[in-house]
């Protein structure tokens, strides 16, 4: 798998005529004997699967994954157990890793680069790693294929969100609001944002932040190539609530 696999799940999402699902599961939660099935259930009704890597300050992240993530630590999950986790599942959609820089540099960039190949990750998403920042990081990712998907919000100017656009490997991370995960309505303006990015940018674009229901998803459909689905997700999965069922019902048409 390669970052090119993401560009293609999303360009070809396995529903036709809705947006791609991108759906974010914290690794290891609720439990570590449940989440390979878990993680296979999720993948085969979505076009890409975000994994995340728990860390103790996910700033970017509401108090849902925050809790998710404190739970999985309490479990034991390390870079080390998800990839190993990985390299035993078999899966029907990419996957990348979500997670913070400093669990990540503890690894080593290139032993995680080789390891991420080896198992057939295809990208990361970094919310703390700032693009000028990210130039060793992407060196050792991009000779693997492996992608660094770019954020942007809102506040972003469009000049750097096509910058952005341009260095993010296979698809564009659209934050629909500003602030944290799992919170808040959806802005009026975000029909204009959305359009503004897919006008600049060369890989799809994919909207999350506060997709809880389909008829948000309804809203979003037009505007974007994607939807991400996170807190809500984590939600289902921590009342011991079949996913599948979730996120099929969340994808359905009107």
């Amino acid at each position: 798998m390669t970052a090119q696999s993401m560009t293609d799940a999303i360009r070809s999402p396995k529903r036709a005529g809705r947006p791609a699902l991108v759906s974010y599961i914290t690794a290891g939660y609720p439990t570590l004997d449940g989440f390979a099935a878990q993680l296979q259930a999720v993948c085969d009704v979505s076009d890409v699967v975000e994994v995340g890597i728990p860390f103790s300050d996910p700033m970017a992240d509401g108090p849902t994954i925050q809790l998710s993530s404190q739970k999985a630590l309490e479990n034991g999950v390390s870079v080390k157990w998800v990839l190993d986790l990985l390299e035993k599942t078999e899966r029907s959609a990419p996957v990348l890793l979500f997670g913070y820089l400093n669990p990540l540099l503890a690894f080593g960039f290139e032993a995680l680069a080789k390891r991420c190949a080896e198992v057939g990750v295809s990208g990361f998403i970094i919310p703390d790693l700032p693009f000028e920042e990210s130039d060793e990081f992407r060196a050792a990712i991009e000779p693997h294929g492996l992608g660094l998907v770019q954020l942007v919000t809102p506040v972003t100017p469009i000049e750097r969100a096509a910058t952005l656009a341009h260095a993010s490997g296979g698809f564009l991370y659209a934050v629909t609001r500003t602030g944290i995960t799992g919170s808040g309505t959806l802005p009026d303006s975000l029909a204009g944002y959305l359009a503004a990015l897919r006008e600049a940018s060369p890989v799809p674009v994919c909207a999350g932040f506060g997709i809880r229901t389909a008829e948000t998803v309804q809203v979003i459909e037009p505007h974007a190539d994607g939807v991400v689905v996170g807190s809500a997700l984590i939600e289902v999965l921590g009342r011991g609530d079949d996913p599948q069922v979730f996120l099929n019902g969340l994808m359905e048409t009107s």
